[in-house]
């Protein structure tokens, strides 16, 4: 249940997950190391929000231009991705974690890819049960979704295309758009996640690295999100 006193809360949050790189650079410790403190993060994060009572959380774990990374990381990255569903998915299923991959999943090779649809049927909850839709980005890219709506259009010959049309066929079609979105790696770019459904989605740059990014951490993004006014381009408070 939502334990939070906040006004106003997100029931969708959106995490792009940057800096394990540098977080293991800064401790002189092998790259693997920062990736599997993320992966921890990560477990962490998702535990945080069914505590917390969010909705939907969706990570960015893999993007599309990270298959452009040295071949030994992609491999490592691919490791972890199949130890992390091994061990995890038990724990989404006693907490009623509905599991969901997102992206271009025929760039995965046959056993990963029938790892990930396993873990989706294994997590599956009916709504009443469901405590949060876990959504997880891979091989995912915002440009690739929007264009994989168009071609699905195409072949509709659909006249007149509206948002909703385009909106109900992008790979996150089942879910409400993120209503905030926090990036760490001190960098203020959302590199290429989910371009169309973070149109009027709050944006949160915390100045850390995601293997800091505790719970201490993701309560202040809550915090900070509660103290904004969304407005989703109403002009209602304009004056000359």
């Amino acid at each position: 249940m939502d334990d939070n006193n906040l006004v106003n809360f997100p029931n969708h949050v959106a995490i792009i997950m940057d800096g394990n790189n540098r977080w293991a650079s800064e401790r002189n410790l092998p790259g693997v190391a920062g990736h599997q403190k993320g992966v921890e993060r990560a477990r962490e994060a998702v535990e945080f929000a069914v505590k917390k009572g969010i909705s939907t959380l969706t990570i960015f774990a893999f993007s599309s231009e990270n298959w452009g990374r040295p071949s030994e990381e992609v491999n490592l990255l691919m490791k972890l991705l199949n130890s992390a569903l091994e061990e995890q998915v038990p724990n989404l299923i006693e907490n009623s974690v509905q599991l969901n991959f997102i992206g271009d999943l025929s760039q995965f090779d046959e056993d990963l890819l029938e790892q990930m649809k396993n873990s989706e049927e294994l997590t599956l909850c009916n709504e009443e049960e469901k405590k949060l839709d876990l959504v997880v980005a891979a091989s995912y890219g915002g440009r690739w979704d929007i264009v994989n709506a168009f071609n699905k259009l195409n072949e509709s010959s659909k006249q007149n295309i509206t948002e909703s049309d385009l909106t109900s066929l992008l790979s996150t079609s089942k879910f409400k758009d993120p209503d905030l979105c926090i990036r760490t790696g001190k960098e203020q770019r959302i590199s290429n996640f989910l371009l169309w459904q973070l149109a009027y989605t709050e944006l949160y740059f915390p100045e850390i690295l995601w293997p800091d990014f505790d719970d201490d951490e993701f309560e202040k993004a809550l915090s900070e999100y509660s103290s904004r006014t969304r407005r989703f381009g109403d002009k209602s408070n304009f004056s000359l």
